[in-house]
């Protein structure tokens, strides 16, 4: 009984460390959904229930991917045996993208959080992000001592979720709802179909945060292939279950109460929360909110550099990397890689700026990077059961890649995500060329299982 109840405890914990990337991306992803529908209320289940079925399909690609790499490794595995070691680079590339972006809009996210709260505070909007951005990531130098304490706020941020939620169901429509609503609404059912999925590839922001677990798996060096694959793979159901139940039913009861596009210095949950709860909860709704929101951007923190530093350390055995400058291979005595830190803390300041910190127009460039990382790692899978003679399995990878491509490609042909993409591309062959000139070390293809170790090895989640 002790080891099960030690086994619970574990997964709970590693589950909802990771769940606080797609839980918190809830604070916005439904929000550009609806300003990418132009504000029709009528649209807005059908685009979130299209959002919430694509992700089920990506989650069951990924359990198939965590099946095959147990111990751990991800897109760049599937690619780097699929296709060639080079190939790896890509979902690489894409996913230090990812990673900067994520601190960014949920900084971003965090400070409209704050300032839905408190409105007097928007003029300095960039200010609070810059500040929060250089917050977190000067207590990320403390290492992985937030683990525990970003499961805590994740539960904390589902359950007040749930009790605002509640309160949903037995409050008034705004007076303004009906007549909202019929004017919103197009009798052009093939209208609102297109409408619908122009719209939805704005909103894939949610699944960010979904591919964690097919690499964090290395962190459980205390438990044999087939746990690691019931953790990584109980992790997927239960954040989409949780992700999907939360993102609905705020979707359905923000139709139901006529809750629209904010104005400007507030957001929609803001907005649903203080019109359905009482003003402590709502207090304690936001908090809980920015508080979650910073935590991703931890994670974020915390998996970037270590990326960096798996790319730049030499590890013993044949599975040699080291092409990056040694500097970034350095940690401090938390086993922090303080360099790695610095360059991601400054990437994001830069993009914070270049935005304005909106999180809103941040989301547009969210999705392509991790979507490009998506359609490496589904194409590498189709590539595996087409060998196998897989049909079904075959099938269902190429209908994710075929779906997946069109939600990247949707969403490039906004323009300005394309900066996502080339940057993504840029880094990718930077890694490439500097992989070749350091004669093509073995083990580029599991990177990503490298970078979950600390740099005396030992497991990461390890007390």
């Amino acid at each position: 009984m002790p080891f099960l109840r030690s086994r619970v405890v574990l997964l709970l914990a590693f589950a909802f460390t990771l769940m606080a990337d797609p839980v918190s991306s809830v604070a916005y992803a439904v929000e550009a959904a609806l300003r990418a529908l132009d504000g029709r209320l009528d649209l807005l289940v059908a685009t979130m229930g299209l959002v919430v079925s694509i992700i089920a399909l990506v989650v069951l690609n990924y359990r198939a991917l965590i099946a095959r790499y147990p111990e751990g490794g991800g897109a760049s595995a599937a690619v780097g045996e699929a296709f060639g070691d080079g190939w790896s680079f890509l979902p690489v590339g894409s996913l230090v993208v990812d990673f900067v972006l994520t601190i960014a809009i949920s900084v971003s996210a965090a400070a409209s959080a704050v300032i839905a709260y408190f409105p007097v505070l928007a003029p300095w909007r960039l200010l609070i992000a810059l500040a929060l951005v250089a917050v977190v990531g000067g207590l990320s130098l403390f290492g992985n001592l937030g683990r525990i304490l970003f499961a805590l706020m994740t539960v904390s941020f589902v359950a007040v979720a749930a009790s605002v939620l509640l309160f949903s169901v037995v409050a008034a429509p705004l007076d303004s709802a009906v007549l909202d609503d019929s004017a919103a609404a197009d009798p052009n059912a093939l209208a609102g179909a297109v409408a619908v999925i122009l719209a939805f590839p704005v909103a894939m922001a949610l699944a960010t945060g979904v591919e964690a677990p097919s690499t964090a798996i290395a962190q459980l060096g205390g438990l044999d292939s087939d746990g690691r694959r019931w953790f990584g793979q109980l992790t997927l159901w239960l954040t989409l279950g949780i992700v999907s139940v939360l993102t609905l039913t705020f979707a359905v009861q923000a139709t139901r109460l006529g809750i629209s596009i904010p104005d400007e210095g507030s957001t929609l949950i803001a907005d649903f929360a203080r019109h359905v709860a009482p003003a402590p909860l709502f207090g304690l709704f936001q908090l809980m909110t920015a508080l979650l929101l910073l935590a991703a951007a931890s994670s974020s923190f915390q998996a970037g550099p270590g990326l960096l530093k798996a790319l730049a350390v030499h590890p013993s055995g044949t599975n040699a990397v080291g092409i990056l400058p040694a500097a970034f291979g350095s940690v401090n005595r938390r086993h922090t890689p303080y360099w790695g830190l610095v360059l991601f803390t400054a990437l994001s300041m830069v993009v914070l700026a270049a935005t304005g910190a909106d999180d809103q127009r941040l989301v547009l460039f969210y999705a392509v990077a991790v979507f490009l990382s998506f359609l490496s790692g589904l194409l590498a899978m189709a590539r595996f059961t087409q060998l196998a003679r897989q049909r079904k399995r075959f099938v269902l990878n190429v209908v994710g890649a075929a779906i997946v491509a069109f939600t990247l490609i949707v969403n490039l042909a906004r323009g300005w995500p394309l900066v996502s993409l080339a940057a993504a591309a840029l880094i990718a062959a930077t890694l490439w060329a500097l992989w070749v000139r350091a004669g093509r070390p073995e083990g580029i293809r599991s990177i990503e299982s490298l970078r979950k170790q600390d740099g005396d090895g030992r497991d990461a989640l390890a007390p």
